[in-house]
């Protein structure tokens, strides 16, 4: 029985699932959605969250500001390369675009800055997928 036991396995050791969870976040902050497993999906969630909240906290204190950049940078990839519309691929700094674009969009929201939506099966080995996509600003 897993009384009290906190987190998903994933199927994964440890540092596996920390390299994994650090890749998710940064695709989620470069393309906006995701499309994973509905597991990998509640496992990124709080996760993705708690980084937008860190540099929501960053910008509102401007004293904090660098601390905060440098505990993004310690927990993200620094570059995550990503195609444009015209096939070209670009290099996007995923802590200046967390800090630049997706932060102050949310100033105003107390949290839920993620959606998940279920899109059904996988055809190969029937696993549950969902999108994992950051909310619009309202």
């Amino acid at each position: 029985m897993r009384h009290k036991v906190h987190g998903r396995r994933l199927g994964r050791d440890k540092s596996h699932r920390a390299a994994l969870r650090k890749n998710m976040i940064a695709d989620l902050i470069c393309h906006e959605q995701i499309t994973t497993t509905e597991a990998k999906a509640r496992m990124l969630r709080p996760a993705a969250e708690k980084m937008i909240t860190l540099a929501k906290r960053g910008l509102a204190e401007p004293g904090k500001e660098l601390q905060a950049r440098r505990m993004a940078a310690a927990r993200l990839p620094h570059y995550r390369a990503v195609e444009d519309e015209d096939g070209y691929i670009e290099e996007v700094d995923v802590v200046k675009k967390l800090f630049g674009e997706i932060a102050p969009r949310y100033t105003d929201r107390p949290g839920g800055y993620t959606r998940m939506i279920k899109i059904g099966k996988r055809p190969g080995d029937n696993a549950d997928m969902a999108v994992l996509m950051l909310v619009d600003e309202e």
